[in-house]
């Protein structure tokens, strides 16, 4: 038995790899079986804010083992995929807000499309980091393209218009998805699927419900920018563990990131040119590094530059957002006044 779990597999031994997902599986059995066993409970700011600090200082933990059991380099290249992983899931976080408005999805059942959505999410991850490692194995010039495909994004994403909700209800992916597939107009309580007559054939039929058609949504949404994040990492280290492990810790805490972030969309107006730039400035150093090896850049150097970017673009949208906040913050004040009055 101790042979089988000392087996390499994908460069590090099976113990370590069954280790992770064990202490995958015990994070989201807590999440779920303890922390929001109450289906009607809605995660509020500070709650999102806390998960948050929490799943974050947990992804360092065990950046801190992988210092102390593998190496100083390797848990520097972690950290700077963790962080990287984070920051461009963001965005990610901004579309699903607007599918789930989009849809109509109660807040208190948002919660349960996400942690689905996170599953199904490891799984997916998983098998694009497989084959995107079997890909840099084989021909180590697909960095090469990795890096073309990033900065492409990169630009692609400071030029490109902000997306209205509007325009989520009336793309192609989901004309094709409402044509094939049976959904209900209503929600059905936070059920996935319901048994209904179909009125084309006046038969039983099995539905979806527009919470399992948001799930469908956010799943699509993660692979669309998996895309841009799994290059990515792989512009930081070609080490599958570490790639691996970065980008679930960075996937488990976005939807407690969610709840914060949703709530306060409008004060991140500039965070998407931030991302943009992160995006390119790894694909610069692909080109740089390990295309024509005109110069090394130390993982450290590009975890600075990514928290520098990152911290920036934060800070701007905060700083040209709040007259409209504090225009906000006075108008909610002056409604609570005015319903005190009248009663």
């Amino acid at each position: 038995m101790m042979d089988v779990l000392t087996y390499a597999w994908l460069g590090k031994p099976i113990w370590m790899w069954i280790g992770f997902h064990a202490l995958v599986a015990g994070l989201l059995a807590f999440d779920l079986g303890l922390l929001h066993r109450d289906r009607n409970h809605e995660i509020g700011v500070k709650e999102s804010l806390l998960l948050t600090a929490f799943y974050f200082g947990l992804g360092l933990a065990f950046g801190g083992w992988i210092w102390w059991y593998i190496g100083p380099q390797a848990a520097q290249e972690y950290v700077t995929g963790l962080v990287i992983e984070k920051s461009l899931s963001m965005d990610n976080v901004f579309v699903i807000a607007v599918i789930l408005t989009a849809l109509g999805i109660p807040r208190a059942a948002q919660h349960r499309v996400l942690v689905w959505g996170i599953l199904a999410a490891v799984l997916l991850r998983g098998l694009m980091i497989g084959l995107g490692a079997a890909l840099v194995n084989e021909a180590h010039w697909v960095l090469s393209i990795f890096a073309a495909f990033l900065i492409y994004a990169g630009l692609k994403m400071l030029l490109s218009r902000e997306q209205e909700e509007g325009d989520i209800r009336d793309s192609a992916m989901v004309r094709f998805l409402q044509r094939w597939l049976r959904v209900t107009p209503e929600l059905h309580g936070q059920r996935f699927l319901v048994r209904k007559t179909d009125p084309k054939t006046g038969r039983l039929a099995t539905f979806l419900t527009p919470m399992a058609f948001a799930l469908v949504l956010v799943n699509a949404a993660d692979v669309l920018f998996a895309v841009d994040s799994v290059p990515a990492i792989f512009a930081i280290t070609t080490d599958t563990y570490i790639v691996y492990t970065s980008n679930i810790f960075a996937i488990l805490g976005l939807r407690a990131l969610y709840f914060a972030l949703a709530a306060m969309v409008d004060r991140f107006a500039y965070l998407k040119t931030a991302l943009a730039l992160i995006l390119i400035f790894i694909g610069a150093k692909i080109v740089v590094a390990d295309t024509f090896e005109l110069v090394h850049v130390p993982a450290w150097v590009s975890l600075v530059v990514t928290l520098v970017l990152l911290v920036g673009g934060v800070a701007y949208s905060l700083w040209r957002t709040r007259a409209g906040a504090v225009r906000d913050a006075e108008a909610g004040e002056e409604h609570r006044a005015q319903i005190g009055g009248r009663a």
